[in-house]
């Protein structure tokens, strides 16, 4: 995705992967976004939070389509999970940002069981 045009002010796509990941990481139950090995790592040197696993296209009405690949703790609901991030991640980017989101697809690669 090319920048963002929201009235008069540009916003770079990688802004705005970090305000989904960040939205994302935020719901009871979300392990991790993408994958864990390679985003904890820069979580834990204290980089910004991975924006891998995310994808945004933007439609001809200028609303965005967002898929988010996650991880999520055993013990969720994982049908419940997908619906407060798919929630969390249209309020982060209407409120932020100001941005539509027409769709949030979600993708469970995995689940995170503690040892």
């Amino acid at each position: 995705m090319t920048d963002l045009n929201i009235d008069g002010m540009a916003i770079a796509p990688g802004v705005v992967e970090t305000i989904i990941s960040l939205a994302a990481r935020d719901v009871d139950g979300v392990e991790s976004v993408g994958d864990p090995t390679t985003s904890g790592i820069m979580s834990f040197i204290g980089g910004k939070p991975s924006t891998q696993g995310i994808e945004i296209t933007k439609g001809e009405d200028d609303s965005l389509y967002v898929s988010a690949r996650l991880f999520v703790k055993s013990g969720y609901v994982l049908p419940d999970v997908a619906a407060n991030v798919r929630q969390a991640i249209a309020d982060a980017v209407e409120t932020q940002v100001g941005a539509k989101v027409s769709a949030v697809d979600i993708y469970i690669d995995g689940i995170h069981f503690d040892n």
